[in-house]
Parts: structure tokens; C-alpha cells; sequence
């Protein structure tokens, strides 16, 4: 592509990689809808020019957004969740959706096994306990063991496989729930989720946020789950009931958690705050240099196909449907 032949792409904010930022620039003639004085404005007077739109997991493209991009053909997101892209309003301009999953499968799945052990073992806990100079004076307590325990998986899709896999370096047995059975899972199959939690020492989230999903684990799954049982979230937030969560910890009636996403990112409940039986982190799962370079390749690849060939490297199952069900 010469400089003066540039596609047009409307970027909806800065991206999770500031090198992606750069990279969409020289390659593309982009516009950063979030950097103009008003935004919406912007839309209004130039939203027609765009048939290429760039976003992240969780920038998303609400309708308002969708609907003001008239010749709107291709979306390149960067990350796995497509919650937050207004689906109805994609699927109504028939535009093809990429975004980047496989990429951060393994490192998805280690920080998984991190919140767990440090559920488990009270690692960040025991750090703040030696920073605040009790060592010599108290001891700390003592906790769960990690190995030979019995791991559930909400969601045994790439991400739910890795997390298995890790399982099997700590001699767990693992079973899982889905919508359906995974006819090549070796692991066994639960068909209520509050089966699973009922029969599991650690439940791990790794299943698709959205409407279906919202509040799967509910108080009723956290009371099976039981006051020596911990949640690992490392999915969406919307999964979880945030405040039924909030209770059963402050109640006792699970023995711990670990989150790396919540409800209202990136503002969790305040009671979490001051709780010392869960482990926050900050949406960092994909967050290491291997794993976002890897994303923002498979942004720029799915941009690329999606400006020469109509379609992404890699779409989002519901757009994909929506593409095949046209051409049929």
C-alpha cells in the first residue's frame, strides 16, 4: 500500500500494545475516534468514510457506534470476548468480525493456575504479612493444598483445555461443563454447572461472556461450591454474580477466590477490596509481551484479509455463521 493509498480505519481508542498503535498508523490511514474533541460529533460528520474498524475485547463498538458507519465492512478486534460488539447491529450491515483467539491460550491458562495456587496458599496475602513486619512476631496461617484436588472447568473450550492440561502437572482430576459435551475431551462431562461445583475443590471460569452466560455462577453455585471450595475467574465478569460473590466470601461460604476480571471494569465491588480471602488482579490475563505481540499481529492479519478478501483470518462464530447463512 502506497502512503497515498491508504485504507481508511476508524480506531475506537488506544489499544491494550502501544506498539499496535503505531503499527495501525504506518500501515493505515487511521483515525482514533476517542482522540476527537466530540466523538460523537465525528461520527456524524464523517462516520460514511469508514468501512474498517479496529477495537479491543474491552473497548468494544456499541450500536451507536455501528450505526453511524454506514459503509461499515470488516471489524479487527483485539482479544477473544466479543461481548462488548453490539451484535444485532453488526449482523444488520452484514459486516465480518475478526478478533484473536489461540494466541493467548497458554498464557490465559498460567495465570489461571496463579490465582489458584495463590487462592490455595495465600500467597499475596503471605506477602503483605512479611511487608508489614509481622513475621517476627505472629505466624501465618496455614492453608489448602493445591495437588491431588478436584479441578472443575465452566467452559472447556482452547482455553478451558489448557487450564486441564496444567491440571495434570498437579495430579487433579478434572471434569467440566459446557452447553455440551466435547466429543475429543478425555475429562469427564457434568451437565449442570452446580453438579460441578457440588463435586470440585477449585472451579475455573474460562467460558464466553454475553447475555447467555450472565450470572451463571450464582449464589446457588457458590452455596454448592461450599466453604472449603474457591472460584477462579480469569473469563468475563458478567459470569459471576459479583455481589452474591462478595457475600459468600465475607460469609465464609466458599473458602476463596481468584479474579482477574469483574463486572464493572475497572471498578470492582469495594467490599472485595478489603477482603484477605481473594486474589484481584487487574484483567491481565494475555498481558505478557509474547502474548499481546501475538495479538496485535493477528489484528493487523485479520485487517489485512479483511480489506483484500472480505473475510478475517479469524472470526467471531457468530459472524461467521452470519457469512456462510448469506452465502448458502
Amino acid at each position: 500500500m502506497t502512503a497515498t493509498h491508504r485504507p481508511r480505519v476508524l480506531q475506537i481508542g488506544k489499544m491494550p500494545l502501544p506498539a499496535l498503535d503505531a503499527d495501525l498508523a504506518q500501515e493505515f490511514d487511521t483515525t482514533v475516534l476517542s482522540a476527537q474533541a466530540d466523538p460523537q460529533q465525528f461520527l456524524v460528520d464523517h462516520g460514511s468514510e469508514f468501512a474498517y474498524l479496529v477495537t479491543s475485547a474491552s473497548m468494544g463498538a456499541s450500536a451507536s457506534v455501528i450505526q453511524a458507519l454506514p459503509a461499515l465492512r470488516g471489524i479487527s478486534s483485539f482479544g477473544v470476548g466479543f461481548d462488548a460488539l453490539d451484535q444485532d447491529a453488526i449482523l444488520a450491515k452484514s459486516a465480518r468480525v475478526g478478533y484473536t483467539p489461540g494466541v493467548l491460550d497458554d498464557c490465559v491458562a498460567d495465570l489461571a493456575f496463579a490465582l489458584l495456587l495463590d487462592s490455595a496458599r495465600r500467597l499475596a496475602a503471605a506477602d503483605r504479612f512479611v511487608r508489614a513486619g509481622l513475621w517476627p512476631t505472629e505466624r501465618f496461617g496455614v492453608y489448602t493444598r493445591a495437588s491431588g484436588k478436584r479441578l472443575g472447568i465452566l467452559g472447556m473450550g482452547r482455553i478451558g483445555r489448557q487450564v486441564a492440561r496444567r491440571a495434570s502437572g498437579f495430579d487433579m482430576e478434572v471434569a467440566y461443563h459446557n452447553r455440551r459435551p466435547v466429543t475429543d475431551s478425555p475429562h469427564r462431562y457434568v451437565d449442570s454447572l452446580q453438579a460441578l461445583a457440588e463435586w470440585c475443590d477449585f472451579l475455573v471460569i474460562t467460558a464466553a461472556g454475553g447475555d447467555d452466560t450472565r450470572h451463571l455462577v450464582n449464589a446457588q453455585v457458590l452455596d454448592a461450591l461450599g466453604p472449603q471450595g474457591f472460584l477462579v475467574n480469569v473469563a468475563r465478569g458478567s459470569v459471576v454474580d459479583e455481589a452474591a460473590l462478595l457475600d459468600a466470601l465475607q460469609h465464609q461460604r466458599i473458602a476463596g477466590a481468584g479474579l482477574d476480571v469483574f463486572e464493572d471494569e475497572p471498578r470492582p465491588l469495594p467490599g472485595l477490596l478489603q477482603q484477605d480471602n481473594v486474589v484481584l488482579a487487574p484483567h491481565i490475563a494475555s498481558g505478557t509481551q509474547e502474548t499481546r505481540r501475538a495479538m496485535a499481529d493477528l489484528v493487523l492479519a485479520n485487517l489485512r484479509s479483511l480489506i483484500a478478501d472480505g473475510q478475517p483470518l479469524q472470526e467471531v462464530p457468530w459472524s461467521q455463521a452470519a457469512a456462510q447463512a448469506r452465502a448458502a
